[in-house]
């Protein structure tokens, strides 16, 4: 047992051992260990140090490299613009018809971004290709520029208007298709960028450019009709009065009003509503300026024919002034028509108080009138002359409302005196708001007053014969009546209350003239009533038969009686024969008239003294020539 446990003891203390020799052996590992990691800290923090040092330089390294490669990628984006030189100037240098509008202007588009971001960088690697561009840029800015006029010329060849006035068709405009490419080209020659590479700098070169081609177009197509109203203005016979609508002019207006419609139409669909008034009134001033010019020579020619041909500057008046309402109201946009007509208003104001003047100069120069008592020539042309005017409501009642009422009675030597430069206006001047059909009455009946004063003043002097001065004036009111009534002076005349009147007191003196060559025969068949012895005259009611009469009659009563029975005789016979003679020149309603006037005034006369006085010449026909019956007769045989 002993054994046993100093066998275990002996075992156990040799374990004992061998563990404390371990002991010791880790004790001395880990002093060594410690040692080491001493050595090992001492050099990690050396590492630590210049590891620290190392990653710091690394970093900002990295930073600058990727600072680099942006400037580098910034600077190939900067160059970029410039790589595609070659590609923008190969579609530059063709014609725009060679690469297709919209890729030439495509093309342009990019040169110009392309040169905005090259001036932004101010790189001098950029400027040379700057320089290029901007020469590429001008170049395809006057090629569109080029194409742009060839466009226009190629729609712009003259027309005949006629061929569209007398087909009643409208003027021709551009086709979309061409409107579409003339918009394109016109957006990008608006544009700053093309400006900027034109030369003179334009304020509005497409509308420049537009106004040259269509302007010339407008003037070429108008330009046959603008002769052709100078030529129609000339007639064969001077002393012709102008015929309503003779002269060109109305289809050189109306031509004017489609072609210039026309015009606008193209304006608009192409150019920007801000350019319409100023590429319109461009685009017709050349045409405006031949057409104002054509006015002037027409006003010429009216000054040197202006009684026969005023009409023709009322008519110019009224068409143009209607072209010039209906093609504003059609475009909103006015043309100067105005300034056009100045030359042609100023005569047509002269000619109203030059026919009155011309009217009363060739009436007081006749040195004879017709010796029936016929009406003169010129009365009818007076009243053609008024008919006439009645054509022309609309000019005629704006050019008398700024003439004023009355004011046309003055001579056309007085208005031109150098006295009228001094004299104050007249309030009737100023009454532009008056009535135009009442202005022109008032004018109709100023021209007949002073025509008929005229003759009347010009018979007196002229014609010895009441009767035939009579006859003369009856027969002028006559015509002046009939002429008024078979025209629109009518409506005018009729609707003025005093008109009519003024005629009637002109035909009662011409009636009350002639009955003047009556008065002989007439005073002849006047007599005396006697009185008895006490004074008292005959009872009114008392009805003595001729052969009472007769018997208390004296033989010198008797014998006067019988001289006024001659005379009578004589005188009547007379101024029978007379209206017989200047029966023929009498107007019908003229001699139906005198002849009921000298049968109201004889008649009467004769029946009372012959049924006091017919038993003196006891039905032998020495005294008495005419019974009643036979009076009765022969009075209505005039």
């Amino acid at each position: 047992m002993a054994k046993i446990q100093k066998a275990v003891w002996a075992e156990e203390k040799a374990e004992v051992e061998v563990l404390l020799a371990q002991r010791d052996e880790h004790a001395n590992m880990g002093r060594r260990l410690k040692t080491l990691r001493a050595s090992v800290e001492g050099g990690g923090r050396t590492v630590r140090d210049g590891m620290g040092q190392v990653h710091s330089n690394t970093n900002q390294h990295q930073i600058k490299i990727q600072n680099i490669e942006k400037l580098i990628k910034h600077i190939d984006k900067m160059l970029e613009p410039g790589q595609d030189k070659g590609k923008e100037e190969r579609i530059i240098r063709a014609e725009p018809a060679q690469v297709g509008l919209t890729e030439y202007l495509n093309s342009l588009k990019r040169v110009n971004r392309a040169l905005t971001d090259m001036g932004t960088t101010n790189m001098r690697a950029n400027q040379q290709a700057i320089g290029d561009f901007n020469e590429l840029l001008a170049d395809g800015s006057k090629k569109v520029e080029e194409l742009y006029r060839s466009v226009l010329l190629e729609h712009s060849q003259p027309l005949e208007p006629l061929h569209f006035l007398t087909r009643e068709l409208p003027f021709p405009t551009l086709s979309n298709a061409t409107v579409s490419e003339l918009e394109a080209m016109l957006k990008y020659i608006s544009s700053p960028s093309a400006r900027s590479t034109l030369p003179d700098q334009r304020e509005s070169p497409s509308v420049d450019i537009y106004s040259d081609v269509r302007g010339p177009y407008l003037v070429g197509s108008l330009q046959n009709l603008s002769l052709a109203s100078i030529s129609t203005s000339r007639k064969k016979n001077s002393d012709q009065l102008y015929r309503q609508g003779s002269n060109a002019i109305n289809q050189y207006v109306k031509a004017i009003d489609g072609i210039f419609f026309a015009e606008f139409q193209n304006i608009s669909a192409s150019f920007p509503r801000g350019n319409w008034t100023m590429a319109f009134e461009i685009t017709c001033r050349r045409a405006l300026a031949e057409f104002a010019k054509t006015l002037r020579e027409l006003s010429m020619h009216i000054k040197s024919n202006l009684t026969t041909d005023c009409f023709l500057a009322y008519e110019i008046i009224e068409v143009v002034t209607d072209v010039a309402h209906h093609l504003n109201s059609k475009t909103g946009e006015p043309l100067p028509f105005g300034d056009a007509l100045k030359p042609v208003r100023e005569i047509a104001k002269i000619s109203l108080s030059e026919l009155l003047e011309d009217q009363r100069r060739r009436i007081m120069s006749l040195a004879i009138l017709p010796a029936d008592g016929s009406a003169i020539p010129f009365t009818s042309e007076t009243m053609t002359r008024l008919q006439t005017l009645t054509a022309y409501p609309k000019s005629l009642s704006s050019i008398l409302a700024s003439i004023g009422d009355g004011n046309w009675t003055l001579s056309a030597s007085a208005n031109r005196s150098n006295n009228s430069s001094t004299s104050l206006p007249s309030i009737k001047s100023l009454d532009v708001g008056a009535d135009g059909t009442q202005l022109l009455t008032h004018y109709v009946l100023d021209t007949l007053e002073a025509h008929l004063t005229a003759v009347e003043s010009r018979a007196r002097i002229l014609l010895k014969s009441k009767a035939v001065h009579g006859v003369f004036i009856s027969n002028t009111v006559a015509l002046i009546d009939r002429m008024i009534r078979s025209s629109d002076l009518s409506s005018p005349i009729g609707a003025n209350p005093g008109a009519q009147s003024k005629i009637d007191t002109w035909r009662r003196k011409g009636v009350s003239t002639y009955m003047d060559a009556w008065r002989e025969p007439s005073s002849a068949l006047l007599d005396s009533t006697r009185t008895n012895a006490s004074g008292a005259r005959p009872h009114s009611g008392a009805s003595l038969s001729s052969a009472e009469v007769v018997k208390s009659l004296g033989s010198k009563e008797k014998d006067a009686i019988k001289e006024k029975f001659k005379l009578f005789n004589v005188s009547f016979d007379e101024c029978v024969k007379r209206h017989k003679e200047l029966s023929p020149g009498m107007e019908r309603e003229v001699k139906s008239e005198l002849s009921r006037e000298v049968g109201h005034q004889v008649e009467p006369l004769y029946a009372r003294f012959y049924d006091r006085y017919e038993a003196l010449d006891k039905g032998k026909g020495k005294y008495v020539k005419y019974d009643k019956g036979s009076l009765a007769a022969a009075l209505a045989l005039l």
